[in-house]
């Protein structure tokens, strides 16, 4: 996988660990191993100008998707993954430390950063989270693939809960 992390957001985060559970997500949706992805780390203000410029939302939010070739998983076991350019996962890491704070369990905000991350995977991937029935599809399959990262590294401690909505 040809994936790019830039962080523009002034604060420090765990690039390798947002590099590492993208680069798990596309694997385990079997995605094309030279699919291109990139994920950046903007500020608040960033993220407020973007989200008010593409959702027409006030606010700074925690993760944005913009897809660009709409890759999507194989269907079947036998079907080959299609390559391309899978687009932009937008992350804010301000937003992503207060939620971090906030969730029932607490957790820092590299670990909400990487819960983030493979949420905005799954959008790219044409997941939703809309109507009840996609958001338990996407929300149980993002759990699994965080809990199967975390589990691989030895992390203890269960997953972050999502926070996103």
């Amino acid at each position: 996988m040809a994936i790019e992390v830039n962080n523009e957001s002034g604060l420090g985060i765990d690039e390798q660990a947002i590099l590492d559970i993208a680069r798990y997500a596309l694997a385990r949706m079997r995605i094309h191993p030279l699919s291109e992805l990139s994920v950046i780390a903007v500020d608040e203000a960033a993220m407020e100008q973007l989200h008010l410029q593409w959702m027409e939302l006030p606010g700074a939010t925690d993760v944005m998707s913009f897809p660009m070739d709409e890759l999507r998983p194989p269907s079947r076991d036998d079907e080959e993954p299609v390559q391309g350019l899978l687009g932009d996962v937008v992350l804010c890491p301000e937003v992503a430390r207060r939620q971090g704070e906030a969730a029932p369990t607490g957790h820092s905000m590299d670990a909400e950063l990487q819960l983030l991350t493979v949420h905005g995977v799954l959008h790219l991937l044409g997941y939703d989270h809309e109507e009840p029935v996609e958001k338990t599809e996407m929300f149980g399959l993002q759990k699994a693939i965080v809990d199967g990262w975390r589990g691989e590294r030895g992390l203890s401690g269960p997953s972050p809960a999502p926070t996103t909505t």
